[in-house]
């Protein structure tokens, strides 16, 4: 099969290295700062050696409609931060099936390839996202005409193929995304593979990814489960089915894509601790908190305050969750955030500013690893 491997090489081979150094950024809740930020006033330095903490990696996606070149890996500055302050990383869209598989014969992983080589070289842990979804498919799957025998070997081809090429690189895997709809329904209108090869497929797409890398571990992710409600309900009546049939299902992860005028979900951690009771690894995967922000606006003091309170709550949810070990912001800074894209008048969601100066809700997660440190071990 056809493979794409064309990146911008150069400038990742400039780039792909831990910075001891990185350049200062204003305070947003004056602290006083020394110029340059050393690498020990990161998150990943004060984060507990057991807890990872991560960022998507910008590109593909909505990226690829923007008036800038793809952020991974042209913004050097963007490389910077990336590398000093995480130590995972997740590709935001570049795993994607119409990102990663174009076309029926052909793969395009250059800029996975790259991905993971930044993560080897900067000493971080690599989460793959996703292999099994009803959403951001090539037009050749959706419209093609394939038979159940067809689709069946489609999937598990391009699960080996892609899991396998990364075998023994990545650590987690988001199996399955969103196979629920928000009253605990399987999606057996728009998932493809649910539709067309029943429920059933589901334990095969983890079975598969497990062959292709048996050391890696497997979860199902999904958004708006953070409470206990009928959603997450159908998470904790599935898992344990599955697994009494063989499946292997290492973890549950909640997204996180919260909004201020939703209010914070209080019984976060009580909903991940019923999946910790089940034996499973639980993880926060894709968190970034909206705002209401108004074109031609600025967020406010006090909505910045709130903010970083979500962050923070979220955070210590999943430290107080003895296997919570994973816990990934939706990209950190809002020059690349894919929130005003989607959400009319909302935005401002992540943790820096455009130009990387950081938040209060930066300094928020920042506080809580640190305290969490002493009692999940710290580096």
């Amino acid at each position: 099969m056809k493979v794409y491997q064309s990146i911008a090489a150069a400038v990742l081979a400039s780039a792909m290295i831990f910075p001891t150094a990185v350049p200062a950024f204003a305070a947003q809740d004056q602290r006083s700062q020394a110029p340059g930020i050393q690498k020990q006033d990161t998150l990943r330095w004060v984060a507990p050696q057991d807890l990872k903490i991560g960022t998507a990696v910008a590109g593909g996606g909505h990226h690829e409609t923007q008036g800038y070149p793809a952020p991974f890996p042209n913004d050097k500055e963007y490389l910077r931060h990336l590398a000093a302050e995480f130590d995972s990383v997740s590709p935001e869209n570049q795993l994607k099936w119409e990102f990663v598989h174009p076309a029926r014969d052909a793969y395009r992983f250059a800029e996975m390839d790259a991905i993971v080589q930044f993560a080897q070289e900067n000493k971080q842990v690599v989460r793959g996202h996703t292999l099994f979804w009803h959403s951001q498919n090539p037009a050749w799957l959706e419209q093609g005409n394939f038979s159940k025998d067809e689709l069946r070997a489609i999937l598990k081809e391009h699960i080996q193929t892609v899991v396998g090429r990364y075998a023994g690189k990545i650590q987690q895997w988001d199996v399955a995304n969103e196979i629920f709809d928000d009253s605990g329904k399987l999606r057996t209108t728009d998932n493809i593979w649910i539709r067309e090869l029943g429920p059933e497929i589901i334990g095969d797409a983890f079975r598969w990814a497990h062959e292709a890398d048996p050391q890696a571990k497997l979860f199902f992710n999904d958004y708006n489960v953070e409470s206990l409600n009928a959603k997450s309900d159908a998470y904790l009546d599935l898992i344990p089915k599955l697994q009494a049939q063989g499946v292997p299902v290492d973890g549950f992860a909640v997204q996180g894509h919260l909004s201020t005028q939703y209010g914070f979900p209080a019984d976060l951690q009580a909903n991940l601790q019923r999946f910790d009771d089940l034996g499973l690894e639980t993880a926060i995967t894709e968190i970034d908190v909206r705002m209401r922000v108004p074109a031609g606006t600025q967020p406010t003091a006090a909505q910045l305050a709130e903010q970083a309170s979500y962050y923070q709550r979220a955070l210590q949810a999943c430290v107080n969750v003895d296997e919570c070990n994973s816990f990934t912001i939706w990209g950190f800074t809002d020059k690349y955030s894919w929130v005003p894209v989607f959400f009319a008048n909302e935005g401002e969601a992540t943790v820096m500013w455009n130009d990387f100066t950081r938040k209060p809700a930066y300094y928020a997660l920042q506080d809580t690893l640190e305290q969490a440190s002493p009692g999940r071990g710290n580096r």
